[in-house]
């Protein structure tokens, strides 16, 4: 049988640091405020002529199919997970083909946003599974500091996004232990409304950017906070236990988990909700704030750099966000 392994990891963020102190002479908020509901002490922009979605994926993928010990020629599909494309279309994977000279190379959309990244690992595991391919990259980038409100009306989200990627090969294996073990992906559209961005939408009686220009509110992010909170941290506890469930592991065997970097209150309730210890849940929610499909990657290559993944250790990622969409990944390094 084949199985997938992750054999490549890397990440790229911009060099623009945000700080909450810097966000304090912008609008009326403070650091205090910020930490408390958040966790966020700062978070990466672009720098415009310099990053793009696209440029940020390209770097990451750079370092991860370098680390994988292979070239970008042995690459033989691309799944790309974003909701911040440069273009309206074609999405950003097509130019970071071109950049790392893959052409012929088949690019897979994935917009899930927040559980983008685990969808996109999914399906790849299911194409290697199937012999269809044997080398995959797997990508999530976001360059979402563009689309914020930065006044005081949009201050409650314009403080919790960020923008950077983060990217995995994903290659074939018999190798029954050092593997993906299971994926396990769910959604409910009951609840599209209330985390989305309505505008641009193809909907409209006229050209959809006419409508923008006209209410440009309707381009805002709008988010229930409350419905968001209440449904994640049921949902991320929940979906861990599948995985866990179905490889016949408990949360005692997780050596490290690491969620979406939606926000520090939801992570640590999870955290106490699984009996798991402080230093077996990655957080770099932090330094970055939320990447949305790039959150995964990048937390999960800071963890691998700096050890906190080791060869045979169980990882679980697991994921929250607009659609509702939620999933995990159980993975044996």
């Amino acid at each position: 049988m084949l199985f997938s392994k992750i054999t490549g990891i890397g990440h790229y963020v911009p060099e623009n640091v945000i700080t909450n102190q810097y966000l304090e002479t912008i609008m009326e908020t403070s650091d205090a405020w910020i930490t408390e509901r958040t966790g966020i002490k700062e978070r990466r922009y672009f720098t415009y002529g310099k990053d793009t979605n696209a440029s940020m994926a390209t770097e990451a993928s750079r370092i991860a199919i370098e680390r994988a010990g292979i070239s970008p020629q042995d690459i033989d599909f691309i799944v790309f997970a974003t909701i911040t494309p440069d273009y309206y279309f074609p999405g950003p994977g097509f130019v970071m083909q071109r950049e790392l000279g893959m052409q012929g190379v088949g690019v897979l959309d994935i917009r899930d946003q927040c559980s983008g990244f685990i969808y996109a690992m999914s399906t790849a595991d299911q194409f290697i599974k199937s012999g269809m391919y044997k080398n995959i990259l797997v990508v999530g980038s976001e360059l979402q500091s563009t689309f914020l409100n930065h006044s005081n009306e949009g201050r409650g989200v314009a403080v919790i996004f960020g923008d950077g990627a983060g990217a995995v090969v994903m290659q074939a294996t018999k190798d029954e232990q050092h593997r993906v073990l299971s994926t396990h992906l769910h959604a409910d559209g009951t609840y599209a409304e209330d985390l989305y961005v309505k505008d641009p939408g193809s909907s409209r009686p006229k050209r959809f950017y006419d409508d923008l220009v006209e209410d440009n509110k309707t381009g805002d992010v709008f988010m229930n906070g409350n419905a968001v909170f209440k449904h994640a941290i049921v949902r991320f506890p929940e979906v861990i236990r599948e995985a866990l469930d179905k490889n016949g592991l408990t949360p005692e065997d997780i050596d490290l988990l690491v969620p979406h970097q939606a926000n520090l209150r939801i992570s640590e309730y999870v955290r106490q909700q699984m009996g798991m210890p402080e230093e077996k849940v990655m957080n770099n929610i932090q330094k970055y704030g939320n990447t949305t499909a790039a959150s995964i990657p990048i937390a999960l290559c800071e963890a691998w750099e700096t050890g906190r993944i080791k060869d045979g250790d169980l990882v679980c990622l697991a994921a929250f966000g607009s659609g509702f969409t939620w999933g995990s990944a159980l993975i044996r390094w």
